[in-house]
């Protein structure tokens, strides 16, 4: 599909905090122009098991306003919450009808867990010829004839709070139930709006998914950790860890997940560019992996080092980090023993200063 804008150059846009306050805005002119130029494969958008929440988020793009998006950007053909058409003229005219004649060529938007308990009557999202679909069976159905399914939330991404016990649901994410579909995950709870429309975007623009990493998520959004741009990580740099909320340090002791947290939520940051959840004084919950929120929200990690960072021998490191979860820290504290920024060398340094 034609357009001027490169996929590296849209790799690059999207990577970068510059357009974290209007990323629509940027991609709007270059989706309009490849629209002209021949038609926008068309995308759908079902949910679940979830609380909504993605598409709230999605609503909340500033700029442009959320019609111009939906009517402009991603080429919306099917949403249950603000579509205008319901019933038969939603789901078998609409929806499967859009499905069957565009078989292979249209995007799947799955926002929510999957319910599989009592057949998947657990969740039925609307009828046709007077009995019930369910959600299981509209995901399998839609799914299987999709370019692509882009899974919008960890809930759809894997399983999140509905696939977390006791589950009685028997909630599964969507990889579990539709087999041989690329499927793209953009965890979150909820996602960022950018990394929806950018998503979208890149299949919309080039008909073709963007690279991901092994848990299936962009890696344009999800390419590095909450732990390498954290406004707090001076303190941990320097050993300081708060010991109750409010107080300044590094929150690692109260249970912040960022150093096993993949997203650009430090730099991208929400609410038209304002905050994020460690800035305004709360822990990162890891709510963009897959373990999520299966794990205690407000306790330290374990396999973690135990003790002030300047304390922390590279052998320690080693012996302490034996969890795969721990990677990231480990690296951050190697290096930065290594180089000298904490531990013995530091120490060294500043007594020759003071000699």
């Amino acid at each position: 599909m034609p357009t001027k804008l490169s996929r590296r150059d849209f790799i690059r846009l999207c990577a970068g905090s510059a357009a974290a306050v209007s990323l629509s805005g940027y991609l709007a002119p270059f989706i309009k122009e490849a629209a002209a130029a021949g038609d926008l494969p068309k995308v759908i958008w079902i949910q679940g098991a979830s609380c909504t929440g993605c598409s709230i988020s999605l609503l909340n793009t500033v700029h442009p306003d959320i019609q111009k998006v939906l009517t402009e950007v991603i080429s919306l053909t099917y949403h249950p919450n603000v579509m205008a058409a319901a019933g038969d003229l939603a789901i078998h005219e609409g929806m499967y009808k859009v499905a069957e004649e565009n078989k292979g060529k249209f995007y799947l938007v799955v926002e929510g867990a999957v319910p599989t308990a009592f057949e998947g009557l657990t969740c039925t999202v609307g009828e046709i010829d007077g009995k019930p679909i369910t959600f299981k069976q509209m995901v399998t159905d839609i799914g299987s004839k999709a370019a692509a399914i882009l899974n919008f939330g960890t809930c759809s991404a894997y399983g999140g709070i509905p696939a977390t016990g006791p589950n009685p649901t028997e909630c599964k994410p969507v990889s579990d139930i539709v087999k041989g579909v690329q499927q793209v995950n953009v965890p979150g709870c909820p996602p960022h709006p950018d990394w929806m429309i950018g998503t979208i975007a890149h299949v919309l623009l080039y008909n073709d998914i963007p690279e991901l990493d092994y848990h299936g998520r962009p890696k344009m959004f999800f390419g590095g950790i909450i732990h390498d741009n954290c406004q707090r990580r001076q303190y941990f740099d320097n050993g300081i860890f708060a010991k109750t909320f409010g107080d300044p340090g590094c929150m690692l002791e109260l249970g912040c997940k960022g150093p096993i947290s993949h997203c650009d939520a430090t730099t991208r940051l929400w609410n038209n560019g304002t905050n994020w959840c460690v800035k305004c004084g709360a822990v990162c919950i890891g709510c963009t992996e897959p373990e999520f929120p299966a794990w205690p929200m407000y306790e330290r990690m374990p396999e973690m080092p135990v003790g002030p960072a300047t304390t922390v021998t590279v052998d320690q490191i080693g012996l302490v980090l034996a969890g795969a979860t721990a990677v990231g820290i480990a690296g951050h504290l190697g290096g930065n023993i290594l180089t000298g920024r904490v531990g013995p060398h530091k120490e060294e340094e500043v007594k020759e200063g003071e000699n």
